[in-house]
């Protein structure tokens, strides 16, 4: 096996070739004067199982993954896995008005005519995976991850944001050994939400705010400083996917006291690997 990486993937495709003992390939890059991409891959593909890991986030970095994908399909490989840590677009699942592309499916239609099988971490609808027809689609929680490091930090409850992501909340508590609970979130505008009281036993306690994606922070701002008014000690928010748009890492850092996320999208809070679970679906689905 051979793990090539896209620039946005680099930490997390050198974890997952020292968990799954494959090569790390070599691919060599550069940027034309006008910002177009160019590629070559310089390791041997052929008749190797081929694992590439590049994300669709931001646009340059989806034209980047495209590329990457054309390259290895130039060789003569056993079997080519292309796993998107974080899949841009995913948030707009369906049409909302007359005249919208459905982007996530967009995508999926980009992709799907490269590789044998494409795996997801945290994807926002697992429906999306049903638009993948050529390509089989599978996607990898991150929240066995998150609860071995929250184990580590030391937690003593775990809350989702809202109603919508309790399950995540539930599966981290029960594998932290944790009790977890939702906070009641009204949606105000497409940038604001506020919570609705709610009474939770959180006094004096560390409480761990979960999500699969953090990215203009609204939500966790809201949902730290409700644990504070009901007096948490110490307020931590995981997510797997940290976009952190619009300055949310200085908004956050105002109201929690520690902010962690995986290695999807490499920033300053990525804190843990989602390289075992990538590792792990790569080998059942082998």
């Amino acid at each position: 096996m051979i793990i090539l990486s896209g620039s946005s993937s680099s930490k997390l495709s050198a974890a997952l070739a020292q968990q799954t003992g494959a090569t790390y390939g070599e691919i060599e890059q550069k940027r034309f004067p006008d910002n177009e991409v160019y590629l070559r891959v310089r390791s041997e593909l052929d008749g190797k199982t081929v694992v590439v890991v590049s994300n669709t986030y931001p646009d340059e970095r989806l034209v980047e993954t495209l590329m990457l994908c054309d390259a290895v399909s130039e060789f003569d490989y056993s079997s080519f896995v292309l796993v998107v840590p974080y899949y841009g677009y995913a948030r707009q699942d369906k049409k909302f008005k007359p005249g919208e592309p459905v982007s996530a499916r967009a995508l999926a239609r980009a992709l799907e005519i490269y590789p044998d099988r494409l795996i997801t971490v945290d994807i926002h609808a697992d429906s999306i995976l049903g638009w993948f027809e050529s390509a089989q689609a599978f996607n990898v929680s991150a929240s066995e991850e998150i609860a071995r490091k929250l184990k580590e930090i030391g937690v003593d409850f775990v809350i989702s944001p809202d109603q919508g992501r309790i399950f995540t909340a539930n599966r981290i508590g029960e594998l932290t050994g944790l009790p977890s609970d939702y906070l009641v979130k009204e949606r105000i505008d497409g940038s604001t939400v506020r919570m609705e009281p709610k009474e939770l036993d959180v006094r004096d306690k560390r409480v761990a705010i979960v999500d699969d994606i953090i990215s203009t922070g609204g939500t966790i701002v809201n949902a730290a400083e409700e644990l504070k008014r009901l007096g948490a000690s110490r307020v931590i928010a995981a997510c797997t996917h940290g976009l952190f748009a619009s300055n949310a890492l200085d908004r956050l850092s105002a109201c929690c006291d520690l902010v962690i996320s995986s290695d999807t999208l490499e920033n300053p809070t990525t804190a843990f690997s989602v390289a075992p679970a990538v590792a792990r679906e790569i080998e059942r689905t082998a």
